[in-house]
């Protein structure tokens, strides 16, 4: 084995992020971005910067990886998503009551793909 080898760390797998926007009047959120790696990355800080709750959940961020770039949420996922934003309202809610934020929802996510949905 040479020197470097030992020396590697283990790769750990790309992290993936999904970015929504809801305008008033529309039908369903959109997705205004996605990516993996640095990518995924700059969303996440984006986000963080501009004060923007994120929630982790691998398998709706793969679900939504699978939506084009401005495209709406499938009908399948509005359950979720509609689950998603009423606990964000929630927490901007609690943030100026000065109550303690709600905890996360348990998101159980449809087991067809989007693509499905659509």
């Amino acid at each position: 084995m040479e020197q470097g080898d030992q020396n590697e760390q283990p790769r750990k797998p790309l992290q993936s992020a999904v970015a929504l926007a809801y305008k008033s009047g529309e039908a369903a959120p959109k997705v205004v971005a996605k990516g993996r790696g640095l990518v995924a990355e700059q969303i996440i800080a984006v986000a963080a910067e501009h004060g923007v709750h994120i929630h982790e959940s691998k398998e709706l961020v793969s679900l939504l990886m699978e939506v084009d770039l401005d495209h709406q949420i499938p009908p399948l996922l509005y359950r979720v998503i509609a689950e998603l934003l009423a606990w964000l309202y929630h927490i901007e809610a609690a943030q100026k009551t000065g109550q303690p934020p709600p905890p996360a929802p348990d998101l159980s996510v449809p087991n067809e793909s989007p693509k499905n949905g659509l």
